[in-house]
């Protein structure tokens, strides 16, 4: 059976070595956020800060740090849900090992919660400034919540069958909130609390909401798990977590988890907003501060031996990759019977998640054609941007499984010579503008506004990818130092980006012209300009986070020998991406040097991380 609570997970971890307490003094302001994150990179144990400067309650950090621990902590219930996968994909696996399945009714009851009328959440009260103050970053504009569970239920058919769970973002304290009586509720697109709140204020009323912390692990996977609007949240977290969910339900408040370690109860006012943010977010990047909806806060429950748990984010990989890896571990089965022909997507992490998705598909329209080329691939591409969060792709490539069968997905430079050896960009490009982009993307043109493009390849290799630089490369003034990222991908060091779009446009096209006039010659498919081409090659996920994050494909691609004919954009000669950082873009993340001395010493000789980071 899993964790009935948190306290459990910290004494089971704790038993077998894998989470560490420092009773030092730890400041919940940029310490407890610069600790955690070291550890991560460290690979560490989970760590649980008994000595919270402000505050009584005891942090935890690091629990989902490994794949090897978050496969640990759900050991008793991942078989059945990758059993539950493989009969929904393949029925007929049921009649062909039925006594492989015999337990699943037993384990389909932990889907179903019970309302009981009391547990150990509603022991004590508190207020939200006597809660951890978690600042992560040095620009975050206060205090957040970081690992919340944000429960919902529909105005129009209440009840947890109509519910949602999500992890948005959650701000305590700072900018125009009133102290321990508001709060804001950061959500972005696609998500279920939205559909929530678009009913609450059609029928003029006010949207209430639970925030809770804590609880068994399971509730925080399901609150992040991609699942079907008609699935709830709450049904995966019993079957992820081995046991029925205990729910209290209190006089005119929603349900929450007798054995949440805090919930704050309250609800949303139907229009009203404030600014929230910045926030320093998964890209790597401060999100900026925008008009989000505010919780107003009526009680704050805690149970005895509360434990608040805690992450970061930043540029990427953070505790958050664990995440990610944890439920395509989970879902990936699945992805077939979503999408017919779809063989794999992959959510490239070092891009910051949404910007770049890889994908493999099939091509079954023509078998008999004696020139492939993608066809059936766009149908499939087009089914992945229309489903839930995968939408948010900014970028998505996909290529045919017939060409390269053991061609894997997530040996992404293999993948991209793959797709480099046989894409014609002058057919090859399918641009989506004037579109969604994800809310923490600002590379576009506003606040959830930006464009999309599908590059799909599929047939025989067109070119041999070079991988040095040819002797007679020359470049126009104000370009310099072409360095080789991969093969076929050349990073180039370009201009300061000026305040002026129209005139970077202009210098972009006179960058193509350039080579244009020479032949057209195409060594490297891909340009990619930067402002450090130095550091754009050190690593291949500094390339990823760049090239990616930095760029909208409708205004920062470019092409050599480009041409539009019946509103098909495409180009005879190399694809270059402008992916210098621009003015209208988020600051990226920086620490705070002296914390980082701080950290430093922490695991110096004789401190409590020596020998882990």
């Amino acid at each position: 059976m899993g964790y009935r609570n948190l306290n459990e997970t910290v004494q089971d971890l704790e038993a077998r070595s894998d989470l560490v307490r420092i009773t030092a003094e730890i400041d919940p302001r940029l310490e407890a956020g610069a600790v955690q994150r070291r550890v991560f990179q460290a690979g560490g144990p989970a760590l649980l800060f008994t000595n919270i400067k402000g505050s009584k309650f005891p942090m935890l950090a690091n629990l989902f740090g490994t794949i090897e621990r978050t496969h640990y902590l759900f050991r008793d219930s991942i078989d059945v849900i990758r059993k539950l996968c493989r009969l929904k994909s393949d029925p007929a696996d049921l009649l062909r090992s039925p006594l492989s399945l015999a337990g699943l009714p037993l384990h389909l009851l932990h889907m179903f919660p019970r309302m009981v009328k009391r547990g150990g959440v509603t022991a004590n009260q508190t207020s939200i400034d006597q809660l951890p103050q978690l600042q992560s970053w040095p620009g975050d504009g206060g205090a957040f919540i970081t690992l919340p569970q944000v429960y919902s239920e529909s105005v129009e058919r209440p009840g947890w069958r109509f519910s949602n769970l999500g992890m948005y973002r959650v701000q305590i304290s700072g900018g125009l909130y009133r102290q321990n009586e508001e709060i804001g509720i950061h959500y972005q697109l696609h998500r279920g609390i939205g559909v929530h709140h678009a009913e609450a204020i059609r029928c003029g009323v006010p949207l209430r909401v639970n925030v809770w912390i804590g609880g068994p692990p399971a509730l925080t996977v399901a609150a992040v798990m991609p699942l079907p609007e008609n699935v709830p949240e709450l049904a995966f977290a019993g079957l992820l977590g081995g046991r029925r969910l205990d729910m209290v339900r209190l006089p005119g408040l929603l349900p929450f988890p007798a054995e949440a370690d805090f919930c704050i109860t309250g609800y949303i006012e139907p229009g009203r907003t404030l600014p929230e943010g910045p926030f320093g977010d998964h890209l790597g990047y401060y999100s900026m501060t925008h008009d989000f909806p505010v919780l107003k806060v009526e009680k704050v429950f805690h149970r005895d031996g509360a434990i608040w748990p805690f992450t970061t984010v930043g540029r990427p990989p953070q505790e958050d990759t664990v995440f990610g890896e944890f439920i395509h571990d989970l879902a990936g089965p699945l992805i077939p019977e979503v999408i017919p022909g779809l063989k794999a997507v992959h959510a490239v992490d070092a891009a910051g998640v949404h910007p770049l998705l890889l994908a493999v598909g099939q091509e079954r329209y023509l078998p008999y054609a004696e020139e492939r080329r993608p066809q059936e691939l766009l149908t499939q591409a087009n089914a992945v941007l229309g489903q839930g969060q995968l939408s948010l792709a900014k970028y998505l490539l996909i290529v045919a499984h017939e060409d390269n069968p053991a061609l894997d997905i997530k040996n992404i430079p293999e993948f991209l010579r793959h797709l480099l050896e046989r894409v014609d960009f002058r057919r090859d490009l399918h641009f989506h503008s004037c579109t969604t982009i994800d809310t923490l993307d600002y590379s576009g043109t506003g606040l959830n506004e930006g464009s999309k493009v599908v590059i799909a390849a599929a047939g025989s290799i067109k070119r041999s990818l070079p991988a040095t630089l040819p002797g007679d490369l020359t470049l126009p003034a104000g370009f310099a130092a072409p360095r080789v990222c991969l093969p076929g991908i050349l990073a180039v060091t370009g201009p300061r980006f000026g305040y002026d779009p129209e005139s970077a446009s202009r210098l972009m096209d006179l960058f193509c012209v350039f080579f244009e006039e020479r032949g057209g010659r195409q060594e490297f498919p891909l340009l990619v300009i930067v402002d450090d081409s130095e550091f754009t090659i050190r690593t291949l996920n500094n390339f990823l986070w760049e090239t990616f994050t930095r760029s909208n494909p409708a205004t920062d691609i470019y092409g050599i020998g480009a041409f539009t004919q019946h509103k098909h954009w495409g180009c005879r000669g190399s694809l270059v991406i402008d992916a210098r950082s621009k003015p209208h873009h988020a600051p990226p993340l920086i620490a705070d040097p002296e914390i980082e001395k701080r950290v430093d010493a922490l695991g110096a000789p004789g401190g409590p991380l020596h020998g882990i980071i």
